[in-house]
């Protein structure tokens, strides 16, 4: 891997250790944004982390948990980090595990690179995206080496198998009415509609290792919740295709929310 890919990796990786600290504490103080969405301190510890390691990089950083800078200066760069030092807040909340440390590599507005990692399962996603290759781990962090982990780990594939079932991945925490009207919809081409609930940019995962054929996100999301979930579908020949434009979904855009998008294998 490249030296650059090596140093998201262990981000993410030491992002993790920082999210666990919190995790493990008896009680997790919660303080709200102005949009009301939940804020911990293993938010900012994460970010903390993430953004000091990715900074031997020399490249720009887009974070959630970071100010951002306007846009007359981001148009300007050709690569950036993309990251969410802590995506699936409210699944941390909860204890379910469910949350990832997400950080992707963007060039022109399109994910070359992206990692995912699992504190709590200590499973790694990472995936490179021109050479069409994306792997899973679950890491011995005692031992760990990033530039071995080629040597010691599996490729994913998304699903081949052509069958009259079809299997839907929806979030844990936000599942809505078009969502529903969707998976309604679905039920007229297929006998067979299976909901497959999982929180975080783990829902990419599952699309890209084929434990779900499709995920619609019919509902706000920020670059940072999908960019390394994009990346690591894109090297396996999975399209997130936005529901506004019917192409792509691109990066480091004026307006960093998403557009409504569809990932699927189909």
């Amino acid at each position: 891997m490249k030296r650059i890919y090596q140093t998201a990796i262990q981000a993410a990786i030491e992002g993790g250790k920082a999210i666990l600290k919190v995790y493990n504490q008896d009680e997790i103080h919660v303080d709200y944004k102005k949009d009301d969405s939940p804020l911990t301190v293993a938010d900012s510890a994460a970010n903390a982390k993430i953004v000091g390691i990715l900074n031997e990089t020399d490249l720009p950083i887009i974070s959630e948990e970071s100010k951002q800078l306007a846009y007359s200066t981001r148009k300007e760069w050709t690569s950036c980090w993309i990251v969410d030092p802590l995506d699936g807040t409210k699944e941390f909340i909860k204890r379910n595990g469910e949350f990832t440390v997400n950080i992707a590599l963007c060039n022109h507005g399109i994910p070359v690179f992206g990692v995912i990692y699992v504190p709590v399962t200590r499973e790694l996603y990472y995936a490179v995206v021109d050479e069409k290759k994306a792997f899973k781990t679950v890491l011995d962090l005692e031992h760990v080496v990033t530039n071995k982990l080629n040597d010691e780990i599996d490729r994913i594939y998304p699903n081949s198998n052509k069958s009259l079932s079809i299997r839907v991945v929806a979030s844990r925490s936000h599942m809505n009415d078009d969502t529903i009207y969707f998976t309604e919809e679905l039920k007229q081409e297929f006998p067979e509609v299976e909901i497959v609930s999982k929180g975080s940019s783990l829902k990419f995962c599952l699309v890209a290792e084929g434990k779900a054929d499709v995920y619609p996100r019919f509902a706000p999301t920020m670059e940072w919740d999908t960019a390394a979930g994009h990346a690591i579908c894109s090297a396996v020949g999975v399209k997130v295709i936005s529901q506004h434009t019917q192409k792509e979904v691109t990066y480091n855009k004026e307006n960093l929310l998403n557009p409504y998008f569809l990932v699927s294998n189909q």
